[in-house]
């Protein structure tokens, strides 16, 4: 199988069906923010990735079987690049899917939400300072890990500093958000690996793949997914936004 074929079977397709089924369009859900929200983070994605990944593929710690790739631009298959957009659109449409369908509101007590805030903040932070330890280190089992997570979790940290509040209320919104693209991308990302499609190096990884799945993989769908719903979450619950009180990612600020 082919990179293009892995997303003609697995990516496009419930893309296509997500964004068919919406039960209103994304305008009049939420105005222009809706509109322009999922364009807006799979650029965000495209053009924060394409350095990282050029990295990780110079350095060898992923690397794609030759003839199963159109073509190249610096390190990366042009597959790739392609995922770095297709990503946030599956998981932006499945975000919508859900709460256009859900109303009911979540609320949360103020000290509550100021205490998960900060505790966001701060796992994040010591992520980010684990990981930068274990390169400085030179733990060569741990370089992939270490790397996703320092390309990660400083912007989760922001996201939590910035408006964790916001996200401690929609907090169920975001664990099925994330939770159900991330486990449809598990397993994808393992029938990927299983096919050779591309190549996960032992020498950067720490060689526990629970079901075929490393470590390092489904810590990065996971992180990706909730740099995406996070900043879904986000946009949509600015001050200035418009959504309509009874949509679970419309709690006003005095309900904090």
């Amino acid at each position: 199988m082919s990179y293009l074929t892995f997303h003609f079977l697995f990516i496009i397709p419930p893309i296509l069906i997500l964004w068919a089924t919406l039960p209103q369009s994304l305008g009049s859900y939420g105005g222009w923010r809706a509109r322009v929200s999922i364009p807006l983070i799979a650029a965000i994605a495209f053009v924060y990735t394409t350095p990282w990944d050029n990295y990780l593929v110079a350095s060898e710690v992923w690397w794609y079987s030759p003839n199963r790739v159109i073509a190249t631009i610096g390190t990366v298959p042009v597959e790739e690049y392609l995922f770095f957009l297709l990503q946030p659109i599956l998981t932006g449409l499945f975000f919508y899917q859900y709460v256009m369908r859900t109303r009911r509101t979540q609320t949360s007590e103020k000290a509550a939400a100021t205490a998960a805030a900060w505790g966001g903040f701060l796992t994040f932070t010591i992520l980010s300072a684990l990981a930068a330890g274990a390169l400085w280190a030179s733990i060569g089992s741990a370089v992939y890990l270490a790397l996703i997570l320092l390309w990660v979790c400083p912007l989760l940290a922001g996201m939590w500093l910035y408006d964790g509040e916001t996200l401690w209320t929609h907090r169920g919104v975001l664990l099925i958000t994330v939770g159900v693209p991330t486990l449809y991308l598990w397993v994808a990302d393992t029938i990927a690996i299983s096919l050779s499609i591309w190549i996960i190096s032992k020498d950067y990884t720490l060689g526990i793949a629970p079901l075929g799945l490393p470590i390092e993989e489904a810590t990065f769908f996971l992180a990706t997914n909730l740099l995406v719903v996070k900043g879904l979450l986000l946009l949509l619950n600015s001050p200035e936004s418009t959504i309509a009180a009874a949509s679970p990612v419309s709690t006003s600020r005095e309900q904090l």
